[in-house]
């Protein structure tokens, strides 16, 4: 059954796919993704911006549902953007540290 194919791996895999234009950092490894479910078909998300006026947000958010929906398995898809908690720069994994030189 190809909904078996579907993991919350194979969703954090194609988030690293998808980039704040202002930052040379997948949306993964700059810790905007607080959350990934994975229900079936169902995929839910619960991301956030590095600041909350970002006026990439939409953008962002879309890239990541068309992303997702592109993955086999896939029946629906919800990015829901939050601020709380707010992001801070300790949520950048080792890897993107290492992408902005600050590791």
């Amino acid at each position: 059954m190809a909904a078996e194919t579907l993991t919350k791996e194979s969703v954090i895999e194609v988030m690293k796919q998808v980039y704040d234009p202002e930052i040379p950092v997948n949306v993964w490894d700059l810790g905007l993704v607080y959350n990934v479910s994975v229900s079936e078909g169902d995929v839910h998300v619960v991301m956030t911006l590095t600041a909350p006026g970002c006026g990439m947000g939409p953008m962002i958010a879309q890239q990541a549902e068309w992303a997702i929906a592109d993955l086999e398995g896939v029946e629906d898809v919800e990015v829901e953007m939050t601020f709380d908690p707010p992001w801070s720069p300790d949520l950048i994994t080792e890897d993107g540290k290492k992408l902005l030189g600050i590791d």
